[in-house]
């Protein structure tokens, strides 16, 4: 079951109700996840007043109310927002250390190709990922002629690679062992993420993860920022100062 926070008129009190109908429909997985207001990319989003949205403030409330009653409720905190009951696949996974995530979520099935049908559908296949066209229209008569009916796609780089392995692991197991990704792809740790080690300096400062000997691992706090965090290791994002966007991303 998908829950949204963040939309208009929204408070602290009504999403508490909400929750406690969910809990009592007893569901086996749940995605709480915040409201993206982009009244720029979708139209529709303009009708919507964005003084009636609630602030960052509550939304970080509703946020640490909900992980709080899910998890007195049984629940287990999977991360990214997700939550699963203990004896569900995703839960067990994370606990053997196997959960994996791709575009589409968390799930149990690691390095595996994904082939989607359908207007707008992702499919990722070994190293390629690619899109089918997102007009109706355009899609259409592509399957008519008889043709691929992929709009773009973008192959990895062995960067790629082992950039996605350092987020999968702390998205998905909050806790990274920066020797195994030495042994696994033959390079320095320290050395291949020269760029990245003021970030994760602030981030220690800030309480969001803490530093070891070999273990960098998300504290309860680095949990709610956990995209932020994988962020740094991400080179598709422009880098930008720590302590910046928080709240933006609660």
């Amino acid at each position: 079951m998908d829950l949204i926070y963040g939309l208009p008129h929204q408070t602290l009190e009504s999403f508490d109700q909400t929750l406690d109908v969910v809990i009592g429909m007893s569901p086996d997985r749940l995605s709480v996840f915040n409201y993206a207001h982009l009244p720029d990319r979708f139209r529709s989003q303009k009708h919507i007043n964005p003084e009636e949205l609630p602030s960052a403030e509550v939304k970080l409330a509703i946020l640490q109310n909900t992980i709080n009653k899910l998890l007195d409720a049984g629940y287990v905190y999977i991360g990214m927002d997700h939550f699963a009951k203990p004896d569900d696949t995703l839960a067990l996974a994370q606990a053997a250390g196997q959960l994996h995530r791709n575009f589409q979520g968390y799930t149990t099935h690691a390095e595996c190709d994904l082939v989607a049908m359908g207007v707008s559908a992702i499919s990722q296949i070994g190293r390629v990922y690619y899109q089918n066209e997102h007009d109706l229209a355009a899609y259409t008569q592509a399957v008519h002629q008889q043709k691929h009916a992929i709009r773009r796609g973008v192959s990895l780089s062995d960067d790629d690679i082992i950039r996605g392995a350092v987020i999968n692991q702390l998205i998905c197991h909050f806790e990274l062992q920066p020797s195994k990704i030495e042994e696994r792809f033959n390079l320095s740790f320290a050395n291949y993420f020269s760029n990245e080690q003021a970030e994760l300096i602030q981030f220690e400062a800030d309480g969001l993860i803490e530093r070891h000997a070999d273990l960098i691992r998300v504290t309860p706090a680095g949990r709610l920022l956990i995209r932020r965090i994988c962020m740094a290791f991400d080179a598709y994002i422009p880098k930008q100062q720590p302590t910046r966007g928080y709240s933006r991303i609660i």
